[in-house]
């Protein structure tokens, strides 16, 4: 009995000093985010770094210099190269989407038509009403889509107004990338030094594998986000759908929010190829979905549960649970608990 209460007070300390944890740190984000983003990336970097000490037998400053400076090189031009394309193809949107929707009344008009003749013995007062409800959806599709193409182009010209902080925030992120790369090994070496002998082993241990679930966590939801890209991009590309690299990012970041989904891009593509009279790429964008949809369920609780070691209903459980809560945040912090419950669990702190 003792020591299930034992047992039951480790886990209600775990509990709390995991929320604590959790919401000290996304509530100090806005302050703490160059150094946050500079020490995952010298995460990253740390491998390379030493690779060309031992390789080229360069110094510890020289490599750091030379991956930092790669690294972020790469960063920015593949930023420039996706914002540039997005950026066009937001526009070209706005500008024809109102055109396109009116150039194609006349083919809804029939489609109304062929549905009035194949339900003609419907009341009129029913058939009239969904021709209104149906004219009101495009108008306001139409709205929608100017709207939401306004609201991105301000938020571009928005950004554009805040590059002196995107700039401060970049230099402080290269920069402590650079130091953080640099010393990590020193630093590493040094914090080791500081641990009593008798608990080194455990927290080494604790530090590995969280730093190995985390990083596996991350890596499989960003295959997962690939998946759905290149499936979108490839799809549409085949199918012949224009704004394929707008649509493709798009249904890459809505297919990791909640409730959205990758729905909120394929469907209305499908509708408005059904109604320019396109019903092979109705058709194709449809099973695209289902496809791309039946992918990603059965995707992503394998590569998640595989790369964290943890049975995949205590993922769903904890995607579903997180959700129903408090939306993607709520996501973050259930399954972030399970990760450090698992991590904690093997290396004996709570058992």
């Amino acid at each position: 009995m003792s020591q299930l209460m034992e047992k039951i007070d480790r886990l209600f300390i775990f509990f709390i000093v995991y929320t604590v944890v959790f919401i000290t740190f996304f509530k100090t984000l806005s302050y703490t985010l160059p150094f946050v983003l500079a020490f995952l990336f010298s995460l990253i970097l740390i491998k390379p770094t030493k690779y060309l000490i031992r390789k080229l037998k360069l110094k510890n400053s020289l490599a750091s210099l030379i991956t930092t400076a790669i690294f972020f090189a790469v960063i920015i031009f593949a930023v420039f190269g996706v914002v540039s394309n997005i950026t066009q193809e937001i526009i070209e949107l706005g500008k024809n989407a109102q055109v396109y929707i009116s150039e194609n009344r006349e083919s809804i008009s029939k489609f109304s038509e062929k549905m009035h003749r194949y339900y003609s013995n419907l009341d009129p007062s029913i058939v009239s009403n969904i021709e209104r409800n149906i004219s009101s959806s495009l108008t306001k599709i139409s709205n929608s889509t100017v709207r939401v193409t306004s609201s991105v182009l301000s938020g571009v010209l928005a950004l554009f107004s805040s590059v002196p902080y995107i700039i401060m925030i970049a230099l402080f992120t290269v920069l402590s990338t650079y130091y953080f790369t640099k010393d990590m090994s020193l630093a590493k070496e040094k914090i080791i030094s500081m641990i009593p002998a008798d608990k080194n082993s455990k927290i080494l241990n604790t530090i590995k594998e969280a730093r190995k679930m985390i990083g596996n966590y991350l890596l499989s939801y960003l295959i997962i986000i690939l998946i759905t890209l290149l499936v979108t991009l490839v799809g549409f590309i085949i199918l012949g759908v224009r704004y394929t690299i707008t649509l493709s990012i798009l249904s890459a970041i809505f297919d990791i929010l909640p409730i959205l989904g990758i729905g909120t891009i394929y469907l209305p593509v499908a509708i408005i190829y059904f109604f320019s009279g396109n019903y092979f790429v109705t058709i194709g964008v449809l099973v695209l979905f289902l496809v791309a949809s039946i992918v990603r369920q059965i995707v992503e609780p394998k590569i998640v549960s595989s790369s964290l070691g943890v049975h995949p209903v205590a993922i769903l459980a904890a995607i579903f649970i997180g959700l129903k809560a408090n939306g993607i945040m709520g996501m973050f912090f259930c399954i972030f608990l399970v990760v450090f419950y698992n991590v904690l669990n093997k290396v004996g702190v709570l058992r």
